[in-house]
């Protein structure tokens, strides 16, 4: 791999910094609401306990982030590239949370915007894990021109497998938007 999972990234409405263990409470603090995880793969990730494993797996994963508003400087979220495959061209980004004071108000095409264009410089095709009852992250996604190419069950790190739909998009594709 010659280039970084973990390069911050900056746009006029959000920044995303390297997920450091010394985060944990300050993002716990935004994760801690039920709402968020209702359409989940695992509706308990509210639970301290739970997200403890959701975030040991971010900080595994080498990389994930840290959304903070630019506005306030305040921890909004988190999201992460992962699974980067080299033969096949391709990552996964997913993972992705924000609290709800953030919903519909364009954060998310933000950040998968600034994340697209920055990894299209090394890879030609991002897939996304969507969990098969998260019709808002299906139809956030679709926006952006991903295809649902398959489902799939997949295994979060130390959690039962849950079935999954496989979005993609193409760097020719994502150029032509």
């Amino acid at each position: 791999m010659n280039f970084s999972i973990q390069t911050p990234l900056t746009n006029e409405r959000v920044t995303l910094l390297p997920l450091k263990e010394t985060d944990f409470e300050e993002l716990y603090a935004v994760a801690s609401d039920p709402k968020i995880w209702e359409q989940h793969p695992n509706k308990d990730r509210w639970k301290k306990e739970v997200f403890q494993n959701f975030f040991n797996g971010a900080i595994l994963s080498g990389g994930a982030f840290k959304i903070t508003d630019q506005a306030t400087g305040e921890f909004i979220g988190s999201t992460r590239f992962y699974d980067y495959e080299e033969k096949e061209g391709s990552l996964l980004i997913g993972y992705t949370f924000y609290g709800t004071a953030y919903w519909g108000k364009g954060f998310n095409l933000s950040v998968k915007k600034m994340m697209l264009d920055y990894i299209f410089r090394f890879v030609s095709k991002v897939q996304f894990h969507i969990g098969a009852e998260n019709i808002r992250s299906q139809i956030a996604i679709g926006r952006l021109g991903a295809i649902k190419i398959m489902e799939k069950e997949v295994i979060y790190f130390g959690e039962t497998p849950k079935l999954n739909f496989v979005y993609e998009i193409s760097r020719q594709n994502w150029v032509n938007i």
